[in-house]
């Protein structure tokens, strides 16, 4: 069995960590849109369901905001250690 290095460790885990993002921010995004587009509400919000509106709009930006620091960081590369004499 092949030992996988520091780096290839590290793109594996930044893969799986953005797909598991990425599945979650779409399937929210989907859910919304679902509810907004085919669930028939009353005229007026009850409380519970803006309380649960805000909720989701939070997780949202926090996913969000999770898969672009996932993106920006992956630009920073570990220098090799090798080269430094």
């Amino acid at each position: 069995m092949k030992k996988y290095t520091n780096s290839e460790i590290k793109a594996r885990l930044v893969l799986m960590v953005g797909i598991a993002l990425s599945l979650t921010f779409i399937m929210s995004v989907g859910m919304i849109l679902y509810s907004l587009t085919f669930v028939v509400q009353p005229l007026e919000v009850s409380p519970n369901d803006s309380k649960g509106w805000e909720t989701l709009s939070s997780v949202m930006l926090v996913l969000a905001g999770a898969l672009t620091g996932l993106l920006a960081a992956n630009n920073l590369k570990d220098k090799d250690k090798d080269n430094d004499i």
